[in-house]
């Protein structure tokens, strides 16, 4: 077991950098335009088709997609950087990532154990059982038993908490993104015109 998740932490590492690799590849086409060597509107053809693959790429590498095991303390599902396993029993973290596509708002649910295997919840089924591990974690948590840190977002969107938490986060969710593409498609496109 110890192997695999050291592999499967290795396999997510090596898709996160090579997600940040692509959104760099506009600055490293400046140094080349300015080198001569290839044309100076480079970088502006990289940063657009950066963004675009990072905003597909980043969100979709966690993401568990079939087929699924679930048992009473993992959950367990095939990922765009191979099959994850997250231990319900020594979860660390859980936050909300929400992304927008085609007028549709989509919500994953990224879980970190212990081990730091990290697994993005999308289907009812493992929503369900993260909603009882966090429900028997805060039960522990009354009898001092340190928990797991689960976003106000996170826990309203498991129906464990009030849904103000899910109307701020969506805002700052749909704000964020927009602003720092924004302020990264100015970066590419004065560092192209130059």
């Amino acid at each position: 077991m110890e192997a695999t998740t050291t592999r499967s932490v290795a396999r997510a590492r090596m898709g996160s950098g090579l997600a940040v690799t692509v959104l760099l590849l506009p600055f490293g086409g400046y140094g080349l335009a300015r080198a001569g060597v290839v044309p100076e509107g480079a970088p502006i053809v990289l940063g657009l088709l950066s963004v675009i693959a990072s905003s597909v790429l980043l969100p979709a590498l966690c993401e568990e997609r079939a087929p699924f095991r679930h048992s009473s303390s993992h959950l367990a599902a095939h990922t765009l950087t191979g099959e994850r396993s997250v231990d319900l029993n020594r979860i660390t973290t859980v936050r909300l990532l929400t992304t927008f596509s085609y007028g549709s708002t989509y919500r994953t649910l990224l879980v970190r154990d212990a081990h730091g295997v990290r697994l993005g919840i999308t289907t009812e089924r493992s929503r369900r059982k993260l909603r009882r591990a966090i429900e028997k974690a805060d039960a522990n948590a009354a009898r001092g038993v340190p928990g797991p840190r689960v976003s106000r977002a996170a826990r309203a969107h498991l129906g464990l908490a009030p849904g103000r938490g899910l109307v701020v986060h969506t805002v700052l969710a749909f704000l964020l993104p927009a602003v720092s593409v924004s302020l990264y498609v100015v970066a590419v496109l004065r560092l192209g015109g130059q």
